[in-house]
């Protein structure tokens, strides 16, 4: 199993914003391609205006055709548009993680 961490750092004055857009445009497009939402969060501390979420993947093969798929999706391509549109997002930064023998999450 593979989990990719992404964590978008957004103008702190549109936080409130890009959450309604992601979920009104976004999460049910990702979930039915990307499939395994592990959790979504956003920061309490440290940088605040960050928001966390976190897929996993059978392989890095998967994740690679789950993710040409959603990018093919309509309704990926508008909410691509409202979101450059809307201009919350400052920063993106995407970790891809292999568990351990003895993580919890494997």
């Amino acid at each position: 199993m593979y989990y990719e961490l992404r964590t978008y750092t957004l103008d702190p004055l549109k936080m409130a914003d890009w959450l309604a857009l992601y979920q009104s445009h976004a999460l049910a497009v990702q979930r039915e391609h990307l499939g395994n939402l592990v959790g979504f969060f956003t920061n309490e501390f440290g940088e605040v205006n960050q928001v966390v979420h976190l897929w996993a993947y059978a392989s890095l093969d998967e994740r690679m055709a789950r993710r040409a798929a959603m990018a093919a999706d309509p309704r990926w391509a508008e909410f691509s548009l409202r979101n450059r549109e809307l201009g919350a997002v400052l920063q993106l930064h995407s970790q891809l993680l292999r568990p351990t023998g003895f993580s919890p999450l494997q």
